[in-house]
């Protein structure tokens, strides 16, 4: 389905009336990311009050993994330096306030600003949305959106009870501080990040919700080219041409590496729930449109006849009637 527009249902976050929101960003490249940053610019420029609570160093590949550090100071420092080591493990950019680090994963990450940076530092509480990313990369695909932290600084919003909306570009790493003009990948990504993420805001009703209780957002970016006038936003599922690994073996140097493997595998594309004629989010991103899709935190016990059938099976286990 081409989107012209993002609608969102009940729940208990509320636009307020100006639209101008309280915003935590997040995400598993590290505080210093320029996607982040470029984001973060364009998002206040919108009028949005943000902040940034993110790793201290690169976190990729963490999925929902929730690791505290055990150590108060950093030993050793930070992403491209920005922090020395010694440094305390959490603290704010010595330029920006409204920019802290944390030296634990995206999840944790997402806990310490809502139980710590916030309540303390912010001039509210509870954010009214959170963004995670741009990535630098996709995450396309059931078995890769487990596996990203960017994914998992997300869905620990939302288990949360805070509308979260994550999303992946196509560009390579880049820190902010090389950033210096509009004309480059991040800054596309940014641009196109807020157009996306302005549409979810702007579609809801004036004190209305942003999206229901338990939902968010999972939005894919494929190579941008600094003119977005003719990109496609396309309503996508998970599954449908998505990818997982297999690992390969090196015999020279005894170790293993991964690719994806070839043809498709079934498991990770298998239907079960939902409108399974929907376009699949890897097929539309690797053809040039912007994926939106919509996830929840409730994936158990699907109401399939298979889902009967295994719990008939297991009837005897205690005299299930």
């Amino acid at each position: 389905m081409r989107l012209s527009s993002v609608l969102a249902g009940a729940a208990i976050f509320l636009v307020p009336s100006s639209s101008a929101l309280n915003i935590l960003m997040n995400n598993d490249d590290g505080f210093g990311s320029g996607n982040l940053r470029e984001t973060y610019r364009l998002l206040k420029e919108e009028g949005h009050n943000v902040w940034i609570v993110a790793p201290a160093t690169k976190q990729s590949g963490q999925g929902g993994r929730s690791e505290f550090t055990t150590e108060a100071n950093l030993t050793a420092p930070s992403q491209y330096d920005l922090i020395p080591a010694g440094e305390p493990s959490i603290g704010s950019d010595p330029h920006d306030s409204h920019i802290w680090y944390y030296n634990g994963t995206p999840a944790a990450c997402t806990f310490v600003a809502l139980d710590y940076v916030l309540p303390r530092f912010a001039d509210f509480k509870v954010p009214d949305l959170v963004v995670t990313g741009p990535n630098y990369g996709t995450n396309l695909g059931p078995f890769v959106w487990t596996l990203s932290g960017t994914a998992g600084a997300a869905y620990a919003a939302t288990h949360r009870s805070v509308p979260a909306i994550a999303v992946s570009a196509s560009n390579k790493e880049i820190p902010y501080f090389d950033i210096h003009n509009e004309t480059n990948p991040a800054t596309w990504a940014a641009e196109v990040s807020v157009k996306v993420i302005k549409a979810f805001i702007d579609s809801v009703p004036e004190g209305g919700p942003i999206l229901p209780l338990g939902y968010g957002a999972t939005v894919n970016l494929p190579e941008l080219t600094g003119d977005d006038s003719e990109l496609e936003y396309v309503q996508t599922r998970m599954t449908g041409s998505a990818h997982v690994n297999e690992a390969v073996l090196d015999p020279e140097k005894g170790t293993f590496t991964w690719e994806n493997i070839k043809p498709y595998a079934a498991g990770v594309n298998t239907c079960v729930n939902g409108n399974c004629a929907m376009e699949g989010e890897t097929h539309a991103v690797e053809n040039g449109a912007v994926s939106i899709s919509v996830y929840t935190v409730d994936y158990t016990a699907p109401s399939t006849r298979n889902t009967k059938n295994i719990m008939e099976r297991l009837k005897p286990l205690a005299g299930w009637k």
